[in-house]
């Protein structure tokens, strides 16, 4: 218990995961309200009781409703969130996030799986700002975001090949596994995870044009001393996902190339033996970063920790 001379500070982020969940009457609505996973909601109130000191939830079969203090401490949340909303509406104005556009450079891979993610959550705290993506190539890329095209942009490096431009300068978002993609009536379907030895004789559906993934496979079979027989060439990872389908060969792609899965295909792990490509986000070195610029780095690089481990 606290004595009149110690004075108890209270976690913001905790005490809105408790109003929100006061209010849906579920750790689940909350969860989904909210962009966090449900376990880590969990664990946020788990904490918050820890502070307090006393039991704030009461599990029911249907949700949850707070006990006594849970009630009072909501009500005290309610407030003090309204006040910082308040704050921060204040802040914003001086900062200019209430006007102003921003346009973002991005890749295919990350603007079909990840970055949306990014964007309903930057819209939602920064509804005013207006948001464009440029989907492209790596070397455009860079050319847009060094003529000023792009405030920012995403980009990707393997660790044979890092990045670097003493012009740019990049930050880590996440590490991306690469993954095998088998038909469901291969005979390795029903496996985890297989080893590069175990595809020696396959035949390989590969991106075209001289597709970055390329040069992974061949790397990556190389080092288990062979080479891979290259069938077909696809125009982009749906349709990959498409031929591996019905069995015209196997593919290895970056793991968010199937955000959206084909239902008859399978996705197997390489294990340890899986090449780690790293998500950048590339700035100008030389720029002063507008406010607009530096809310979606933040909320990038948020969205990014609470979901780093779906990548790998």
């Amino acid at each position: 218990m606290l004595h009149d001379d110690e004075a108890q500070l209270f976690d913001v982020r905790r005490l809105a995961v408790l109003l929100e969940v006061v209010e849906q009457g579920s750790i689940t609505a909350a969860a989904d309200l909210m962009m966090y996973s449900p376990s880590a909601v969990s664990q946020q109130l788990r904490k918050l009781e820890q502070e307090v000191g006393q039991p704030l939830l009461t599990r029911r079969s249907r949700g949850v409703v707070p006990t006594e203090a849970g009630q009072v401490l909501a009500g005290h949340a309610r407030q003090i969130l309204r006040q910082m909303k308040a704050a921060q509406s204040d802040l914003d104005q001086i900062a200019g996030l209430k006007r102003g556009a921003l346009t973002v450079g991005t890749f295919p891979t990350l603007a079909g799986s990840f970055l949306p993610i990014v964007i309903r959550a930057f819209k939602k705290r920064y509804p005013a700002i207006s948001l464009s993506l440029r989907s492209a190539r790596f070397d455009e890329l860079v050319a847009d975001l060094q003529s000023g095209v792009t405030g920012l942009c995403l980009l990707w490096d393997y660790p044979w090949n890092r990045f670097q431009n003493d012009s740019i300068r990049v930050t880590e978002v996440f590490r991306e596994s690469t993954v095998i993609l088998v038909a469901a009536s291969h005979p390795l379907a029903g496996k985890e995870q297989v080893s590069m030895e175990d595809l020696r004789n396959e035949s390989w559906i590969v991106r075209a044009e001289a597709h970055p993934v390329v040069e992974v496979l061949q790397r990556s079979a190389h080092d288990a001393g062979f080479e891979p027989a290259i069938g077909f060439l696809a125009n982009d990872y749906q349709e990959a996902q498409a031929m591996v389908s019905v069995g015209m060969g196997v593919a290895m792609v970056p793991k968010t190339a199937v955000a959206l899965q084909h239902p008859d295909v399978r996705v197997l792990s390489l294990g340890d033996e899986a090449p780690l490509r790293r998500v950048l986000l590339a700035q100008r070195q030389d720029k002063v970063y507008a406010p607009a610029e530096v809310a979606f780095q933040t909320t990038l690089l948020e969205i990014a920790r609470e979901r780093a481990g779906d990548y790998l």
